[in-house]
């Protein structure tokens, strides 16, 4: 629901936000009997709601738990997740009929489209008379008892403020960092940030060894700063992208390396060896393309090493090859950048907020919720759960 208007000028809750966080924050707080009025700069709510996912959003994780979530303390995130699980929203959405399936590893999709979740979030809001504005931005907000701030129409006092602003991720739908500036005009701790869940670049000279690749998609175990992850990575025009690269981009530092072992589920020195024996004449390209395709194969048999049968490899052609299979040693130049990343890193000092309610420590009535906080979600799903978790809680006090 999406009003042009309001003839209300206080309210008990005002968030600034239309996102998952924000609108699942109203709706708790609406239920509750508070005056919930939810302002959003953008023309439309749940932007990336809607984009996620491909278009069917991967609305939360059936696994989702404290150990898949990045923060400064790893106990913040603690208490709001056990409160709303992955199990109530999933039975949110079965409340309002829509149809959803699991793709893999416990992400939950909707069959149709992503607007099912959005339109699940505003009826919800609906029924329980929340206010919610596009187009109007919040300006000149003071906070005191009652806080004050300035939308383009009018004037409003409330109770509670809560910021589910996001953060820089995606700046072409919206996103401006204006929880963060807001925080930080308060004195409240911002951790650096930084963007995450995004695709490598590679620098030009690394880069035109694999360019010609881009679509290619292989199965890998990808690791970055000790923390790995069994997915694929896809090659691109730019560099290296695919789930198991997004999730390591959380984790790596500018002028660190990522490991990528391309044989997984081998000790690819072993398996050569027996299939010396068991097949002597079969060409390493085409050994390595049971695994690999057959173009990246032959890529990295150019590159490291002449094709060869089996049986002319000695014990340094072997190892040359394992070398550079286990792991794949990638030096990335940066990354997309905010553009495409999925997610914000860093953000609002946790130590500064309740882990109970989301509230600012020093600043009553003012709290901060969803990605503008320091809690970051791996790949699929997790950082819905933690803006549904982190707007329940907020919503249940504010």
């Amino acid at each position: 629901m999406t009003v042009e208007t309001s003839t209300d000028r206080q309210f008990d809750v005002v968030i600034i936000g239309a996102g998952a966080a924000g609108l699942m924050c109203a709706a708790v707080a609406g239920a509750r009997g508070r005056r919930v009025l939810v302002l959003d700069s953008a023309n439309k709510v749940g932007k990336k709601i809607l984009m996620s996912g491909g278009g069917r959003c991967n609305f939360t994780n059936m696994h989702s738990t404290p150990d898949n979530f990045i923060c400064s303390n790893p106990h913040f995130a603690k208490s709001a997740l056990s409160r709303y699980t992955p199990w109530d929203f999933i039975a949110l959405v079965e409340k309002h009929g829509v149809p959803y399936h699991e793709k893999k590893l416990g992400q939950l999709f909707c069959d149709h489209s992503s607007k099912d979740i959005v339109r699940l979030l505003l009826d919800e809001c609906e029924a329980v008379g929340v206010k919610v504005l596009t187009q109007s931005p919040a300006s000149n907000i003071t906070l005191g008892s009652p806080h004050r701030l300035q939308t383009p129409k009018f004037s409003v006092s409330c109770e509670s403020l809560v910021i589910a602003s996001g953060g820089y991720s995606i700046p072409t739908l919206g996103s401006t960092g204006f929880g963060f500036d807001f925080a930080r005009s308060l004195d409240i701790p911002v951790l650096p940030t930084r963007a995450g869940l995004v695709p490598f670049t590679l620098e030009p000279r690394q880069l035109k060894n694999f360019q010609d690749f881009a679509g290619v998609s292989v199965d890998t175990v990808t690791t970055a700063q000790g923390t790995a992850f069994r997915e694929n990575i896809l090659f691109t025009h730019k560099g290296l992208s695919g789930p198991a690269i997004l999730q390591a981009s959380s984790y790596w530092q500018l002028g660190e390396a990522i490991e990528i072992d391309l044989f997984p589920d081998l000790d690819l020195a072993e398996h050569i060896q027996q299939m010396q024996q068991q097949r002597p004449k079969l060409e390493l390209k085409n050994l390595l393309g049971e695994q690999l395709t057959k173009r990246v194969a032959q890529r990295w048999c150019d590159l490291w090493l002449e094709n060869k049968p089996l049986d002319q490899l000695t014990a340094n052609d072997i190892q040359r090859i394992t070398s550079a299979c286990q792991p794949w040693t990638v030096w990335p130049a940066g990354t997309e950048g905010y553009r495409t990343a999925e997610v914000t890193l860093g953000g609002v000092d946790t130590n500064a907020l309740s882990s109970k309610t989301m509230e600012a420590r020093n600043h009553p009535g003012l709290y901060f919720i969803g990605e503008v906080v320091d809690v970051t979600g791996h790949l699929g799903g997790h950082n819905f759960q933690w803006a549904w978790a982190s707007g329940h809680a907020a919503g249940e006090y504010a």
